[in-house]
C-alpha cells in the first residue's frame, strides 16, 4: 500500500482588498487581480522562502525559527530572485541561504531570548542606542523621557529586524547596501537609528506621546540618503 498519494489543490480566485491579507472570493465575483495557477513543477516564492527558514531552523536547533526572520530573508531573496542575469536567478535559493545563514550569524542574538540582557542581546543592544542617543541629542532623549517612550516601543523592531519594516523595499536595498559593507555593522546601525531620531528631533519637541508614538512606530517618509549621510557623520564624531 502506497504511504503517500500525491495531489494537488484546485486553483481558487483571490481578491486582494486594500493592503490587508488576501481572501477567498466568491465564485460569482471577479477578482481585482488574476492569478494563474502554477505550471506543474514551478514553485511559488514564498514557497521558496518558507524552505529556506525550515532548513535554517531544522539546522540550528538551538534557536529555531523565530518571527521577524522572514523580514530578513525577505530583502535578500528578492535581490537573488530579480536579478538580470539568468544564470543567477537559477541559484537564487542556494545564494540567498547562505547570505542570509551569514547575515543571522552577526544578529542571532537578535533572536535568542536568553541572550536578551547580553551586550550583544537585543535589550544591550536597545541600551547603547539609548547612551548614544543621549550624547548626541539630549533633547530628543529627555522628551522621550518625560513622556514615557521607551526604546523598547520603537526601537526594538528598528534594531532586530534591521529597519526592513520602516522604509519601502528600495529604501531598506539602500540602507542595508550601507549597512552590510561596513565594518562596524552594528555600530553604524545604531548610529542610523540614532540619525532617524535625530532628523524627526524638531516634531519630538512639539508633539505629546500618542504623536510621537505614531510617529516612531510608523517612521515619516525621509529621503535615505539623508540619514545614511547623518549616521556616517555620527560614526566619525562630526
Amino acid at each position: 500500500m502506497r504511504r503517500c498519494a500525491q495531489a494537488q489543490l484546485q486553483a481558487q480566485t483571490l481578491e486582494r482588498r486594500g493592503v490587508g491579507p488576501s481572501t477567498l472570493a466568491s465564485s460569482k465575483k471577479r477578482a481585482a487581480e488574476d492569478y494563474a495557477p502554477l505550471s506543474q513543477g514551478l514553485e511559488a516564492h514564498w514557497e521558496v522562502v518558507e524552505r529556506l527558514l525550515f532548513l535554517y531552523a531544522k539546522l540550528n536547533p538551538g534557536q529555531g525559527y523565530v518571527q521577524g526572520m522572514n523580514e530578513i530573508i525577505g530583502p535578500i531573496y528578492y535581490v537573488m530572485a530579480s536579478d538580470s542575469r539568468q544564470e543567477w536567478r537559477e541559484h537564487a535559493e542556494a545564494d540567498c541561504f547562505f547570505c542570509f545563514t551569514n547575515l543571522m550569524s552577526d544578529i542571532r542574538d537578535f533572536f535568542i531570548k536568553t541572550l536578551d540582557d547580553s551586550a550583544s542581546g537585543i535589550q544591550g543592544v536597545m541600551a547603547r542606542l539609548r547612551e548614544r542617543l543621549e550624547e548626541v541629542d539630549h533633547v530628543s532623549a529627555n522628551v522621550l523621557d518625560d513622556q514615557g517612550i521607551k526604546m523598547q516601543y520603537f526601537a526594538f523592531r528598528w534594531l532586530s529586524l534591521l529597519l526592513s519594516q520602516e522604509f519601502d523595499l528600495p529604501d531598506v536595498l539602500s540602507l542595508w547596501d550601507a549597512l552590510l559593507t561596513d565594518q562596524t555593522r552594528s555600530d553604524l546601525l545604531i548610529q542610523t537609528c540614532t540619525a532617524m531620531v535625530f532628523l524627526v528631533r524638531d516634531n519630538i519637541s512639539n508633539n505629546d506621546f500618542a504623536s510621537n508614538m505614531k510617529m516612531l512606530q510608523n517612521y515619516p517618509p525621509i529621503d535615505v540618503r539623508l540619514i545614511i549621510d547623518k549616521a556616517r557623520q555620527l560614526s566619525s564624531g562630526t
